[in-house]
């Protein structure tokens, strides 16, 4: 059995939604020291409608980081922020058919750096956010979980 399946080979070696927004509406950066990844993403939202126009990703990390970064911008564009915030990291790793063990904390990644773009998109514009973009419900640490 091979180790990754083939939607992460296809959007690790054919990533979506890369690059940058030269006037983004939101920004979230995460990272993980123990491996060394960090994911940055990059929101375009419509002010009226809360949909999410555009999304970009940069990410510095392994193959699997790169592929969730890339399934997270797929699955968000078009969406309303409220929607963005439902996805997860179990619903990434399912999108991508699944990930070795070891991998999964990629697809957390994903996971919160789309909810610190959300957030940043609100602290930009001094909206108020409740508990659920504080916590992705997997830390430990923030007396949330």
């Amino acid at each position: 059995m091979a180790l990754y399946s083939e939607k992460v080979m296809d959007h690790f070696r054919n990533p979506r939604n890369v690059g940058k927004l030269d006037h983004p509406d939101g920004v979230g950066e995460v990272g993980n020291a123990k491996c060394g990844d960090i994911m940055r993403i990059y929101l375009q939202v419509d002010p009226d409608t809360q949909v999410i126009t555009d999304v970009k990703f940069n990410t510095f990390g392994c193959g699997s980081a790169i592929a969730t970064s890339s399934m997270a911008t797929e699955m968000i564009k078009g969406k309303t922020l409220s929607q963005a915030l439902e996805l997860s990291n179990k619903a990434v790793v399912e999108a991508l058919d699944g990930l070795p063990a070891h991998k999964i904390h990629c697809s957390v990644l994903a996971e919160e750096a789309v909810r610190a773009a959300v957030r940043d998109y609100c602290d930009r514009r001094g909206i108020a956010y409740g508990d659920e973009l504080r916590c992705a419900g997997h830390c430990d640490t923030c007396g949330h979980c």
